[in-house]
């Protein structure tokens, strides 16, 4: 079954609404990407020095990645999901779907 990652790169919208930002994600958003069928799992990452981006990694395990992409786009659309919560919008989140081509291990 090919696997995918949905990678989104992106930034609270003031310094003063960071914890409102991790709250959506950690509280709500994560819970709902877990819940589309082909997501299993979700992790989180964050700078180590200096100002920068927040990534979210969401891992897929389906036949028709773009399927799941759009599952969520539809779910976003019909109130299923809910909207970004202190996420800056300009720029916009960066948001691709990448599909696996190698895995290596030690």
């Amino acid at each position: 079954m090919p696997k995918g990652i949905l990678y989104v790169e992106s930034r609270p919208s003031s310094p003063e609404e960071l914890g409102e930002y991790h709250r959506w994600y950690a509280g709500t958003h994560i819970g709902e990407m877990l819940e589309i069928e082909g997501i299993v799992s979700a992790r989180r990452l964050e700078p180590l020095a200096g100002d920068g981006s927040f990534i979210a990694l969401y891992e897929i395990e389906a036949d028709d990645l773009e399927a799941v992409q759009a599952s969520m786009g539809a779910r976003a659309r019909s109130g299923e999901m809910s909207k970004p919560v202190a996420v800056q919008s300009d720029p916009p989140p960066t948001v691709r779907l990448l599909r696996e081509l190698s895995v290596h291990t030690a």
